[in-house]
C-alpha cells in the first residue's frame, strides 16, 4: 500500500522554505507554529513512530480504506482513505477555536456533537505510523472506532439533522455498516493485510504455552483408582486396587475420552513433547507437561466428567452413547461403529482389537 503524506503534513514541511509559508506562519498562533514545528522535526528525526509491519486495502464496492497493522498489533485505518470512504473533503468540518481540542475530521462538525457517544473522541486520538519504505508520516485511527463513527452518522440522518453536504456520508455510513456487519472489522483488517496468519500462529503459541509446558513435573496420580475401577467394571475385567499396569487399551481410551477432549491442538502438542521411544513407550506420563493452573485443572474436570458417566452406565455401549451425547462428535470409532451396527455386531469385535493396538499414553 502507497500512501503519500497528508496535504497538512507536506505544508509544514515546506512552509518554512517557501515565502508564502512565511506569511502563512505570520498568520498563525505562536502555539500553532509551535506544534507545526514540533511535527515537521518528528517527521524527519524521530524514529519513535511506530513502522507498519503488515498493510492493505479494505474494498467494498467502490470504497477503498487502507489499513495496517503496527508491531503492537494495533489494527490502524488510513485517515485519508476513511474520509474519501465517507465521502467526505478531506478539510471538511467547521473551524473551531484555539481552545477547543482538535478532533478526528470526520466527527469534527457541531451537528454530529450531540449523537457522538460518550468518550468516542478520546477513543479517537490519532495514530502516526509510517508504512514500509515511507519516509512520511502517515496519520490513522484504531480499526475498531469506525462502527461507532457511522453509527454517528446514521443517528444523525435519522433524527433529521444532517447538512445536504453529510448525506452522502450517512449514505456511505449505511453501506460500510452493512459490510461490517456481516464480518468484523478486526478481521477485515487482517484479511487485508495478510495479518490473519501471524495472528492465528500467536493465538496457537498463546494457547499452547497457557497448557502445555516444556518443562516437565514429578510423577503424581491425576487418574483416581475409580477411574480404573468402573471402566474395568464396564469391560468385565477384574480391578486389583493398586494396580499400576493397565492393558494397552486403556492409553487408546484416555486419549479418545480425556486428551482430545483438551483444547484440540494441546494432544498434538504432548505428543510432541513427549514422544515414543524406540521401545514403543513414552518416557513420561502426558499430563507432566500440562501447567498446573489451566492444564491440570482442565484435565481434572475431563476426568470427573467422563467417571461420572462411567458410575451411570451399565456397560460400556450405554458409556459411549452417553458420551457422545454429552460430547457430540464422530470420531473415527464411532463412525466405523456406524458400519458395524448394519451387521448384527458382527463386526465389533474386530475394531475393537483393531483399535485397541496403539501404546499407552496414560
Amino acid at each position: 500500500m502507497a500512501e503519500e503524506g497528508s496535504r497538512e503534513e507536506k505544508d509544514e514541511a515546506l512552509f518554512d522554505a517557501s515565502e508564502g509559508g512565511k506569511a502563512r506562519a505570520r498568520k498563525l498562533s505562536p502555539e500553532r507554529r509551535r506544534e507545526i514545528a514540533q511535527r515537521a522535526a518528528e517527521s524527519r528525526w524521530d524514529n519513535t513512530i511506530p513502522r507498519a509491519t503488515y498493510t492493505g486495502a479494505i474494498i467494498i464496492g467502490e470504497r477503498r480504506i487502507e489499513c495496517a497493522v503496527l508491531p503492537d498489533g494495533t489494527r490502524v485505518l488510513s485517515q485519508g482513505t476513511v474520509m474519501a470512504a465517507l465521502d467526505r473533503a478531506t478539510k471538511s468540518g467547521v473551524r473551531r477555536n484555539a481552545d477547543t481540542p482538535r478532533r478526528a475530521p470526520f466527527l469534527n462538525a457541531n451537528n454530529l456533537d450531540t449523537f457522538t457517544p460518550e468518550g468516542l473522541h478520546s477513543d479517537l486520538e490519532p495514530i502516526r505510523y509510517r508504512l514500509p519504505n515511507q519516509r512520511f508520516i502517515s496519520t490513522g485511527y484504531r480499526a475498531e472506532t469506525l462502527p461507532k463513527v457511522l453509527e454517528v452518522y446514521l443517528a444523525a440522518r435519522q433524527a433529521g439533522v444532517l447538512q445536504d453536504s453529510q448525506l452522502g456520508a450517512a449514505q456511505a455510513a449505511e453501506v460500510l455498516m452493512r459490510s461490517f456487519a456481516q464480518v468484523g472489522i478486526t478481521a477485515l483488517v487482517d484479511e487485508a493485510t495478510g495479518y490473519q496468519e501471524v495472528r492465528a500462529r500467536d493465538e496457537l503459541q498463546q494457547l499452547l504455552s497457557t497448557y502445555v509446558s516444556e518443562m516437565f513435573r514429578p510423577w503424581v496420580a491425576v487418574f483416581p483408582n475409580e477411574f480404573f475401577r468402573e471402566l474395568y467394571r464396564l469391560y468385565g475385567w477384574d480391578y486389583k486396587e493398586g494396580k499400576t499396569k493397565h492393558p494397552q487399551y486403556i492409553g487408546k481410551f484416555i486419549n479418545d475420552h480425556i486428551y482430545k477432549h483438551l483444547p484440540e491442538p494441546v494432544l498434538g502438542e504432548l505428543q510432541r513433547l513427549n514422544p515414543r521411544r524406540d521401545s514403543g513407550h513414552r518416557a513420561r506420563k502426558h499430563h507432566q507437561h500440562l501447567t498446573v493452573d489451566t492444564g491440570i485443572e482442565h484435565l481434572d474436570k475431563q476426568i470427573v466428567t467422563v467417571v461420572t458417566l462411567l458410575q451411570v452406565s451399565d456397560d460400556i455401549d450405554q458409556f459411549r452413547q452417553l458420551f457422545d451425547r454429552r460430547f457430540p462428535h464422530q470420531s473415527p470409532r464411532q463412525a466405523l461403529r456406524v458400519v458395524a451396527s448394519d451387521t448384527q455386531g458382527v463386526l465389533t469385535d474386530f475394531i475393537d482389537d483393531w483399535l485397541d493396538t496403539d501404546k499407552s499414553d496414560d
